[in-house]
């Protein structure tokens, strides 16, 4: 664990995924203790996503790269091998790992769209906070490194570490060699992470269990995904999501009495440009 000061990034992902998401987002910023987000860049509300991040400038927006179960930014002949005939990539994320890894026409598609979705970001004129990939994709070691080399290009210096309490013994080599690769990069990256296990149901009481638990050192990130609706409303693949809860704890006056308390304590809250740092 990193020894500097404590500081907390709280991040709302799928960021132009909906207009109930965006909305949700832009409140959360505004009337409670959300301080980043991740944005779908061709996402099918990522145009009033955008619009909202320019109207809100102290809001920390980042990429989150989708390449399972969303949509692709080049079109389905670009990347035939990635998504079907209406630009949707699928969810059998296995698969298409091994596929990935093994098959180099497809690791060339992959690295077109990667570059097509920095582009795009590039394009809306946001500075880049950080970047991620949806259902955590950079834990794939060929998805990690273009999106390294990649984005560095496009002024890429930090990235999210999935590294949560309690996960599956089988997942530390996976995270150890992505912090180690984005140490040796010298991309910025935070110490630990909160949300994996609570996500679709991150509701006032968990934020608040969350909050009260923080290691008392090295840089932290709380991960939701807010909506003023909930469920399948969103996106099918999250029927069973209580969006509303996750909102409706961002912005609880409990939570930001719990966030008050934490920055009389020494803690700094922001995005990952304010609070994390390469090694």
């Amino acid at each position: 664990m990193d020894q500097r000061a404590p500081g907390l990034i709280i991040t709302a992902d799928d960021f132009g995924l909906h207009g109930s998401v965006n909305a949700a987002v832009e409140q959360g910023y505004r009337e409670g203790v959300l301080s980043a987000a991740s944005l779908m860049v061709a996402g099918p509300a990522a145009a009033d996503a955008v619009a909202r991040a320019r109207a809100n400038p102290g809001l920390r927006v980042g990429l989150h790269l989708v390449l399972a179960d969303g949509r692709a930014m080049l079109p389905p002949r670009a990347i035939p091998d990635l998504v079907d005939s209406k630009g949707q990539f699928g969810s059998r994320m296995a698969r298409d790992g091994v596929r990935i890894f093994f098959l180099p026409k497809v690791r060339r598609q992959l690295a077109n769209e990667i570059r097509a979705q920095f582009e795009a970001f590039a394009a809306t004129g946001l500075a880049l906070d950080h970047a991620n990939a949806h259902k955590h994709f950079h834990l794939h070691p060929t998805v990690l490194a273009l999106m390294i080399q990649i984005g560095r290009e496009f002024g890429l210096r930090a990235v999210r570490l999935p590294r949560e309490a309690g996960l599956p013994p089988w997942l530390r080599p996976w995270l150890a060699l992505l912090e180690h690769r984005l140490d040796a990069a010298g991309i910025a990256h935070n110490d630990y992470m909160i949300g994996l296990r609570q996500t679709g149901h991150f509701d006032e009481p968990r934020l608040l269990a969350a909050l009260q638990h923080l290691p008392a050192s090295g840089v932290g990130e709380i991960y939701l995904h807010p909506a003023r609706q909930s469920g399948a409303v969103i996106t099918a693949s999250a029927a069973s999501c209580r969006h509303a809860d996750e909102l409706a704890a961002l912005i609880s006056p409990r939570v930001r009495a719990a966030r008050e308390q934490l920055r009389g304590k020494g803690f700094r809250f922001g995005g990952f440009a304010d609070l994390a740092a390469p090694r």
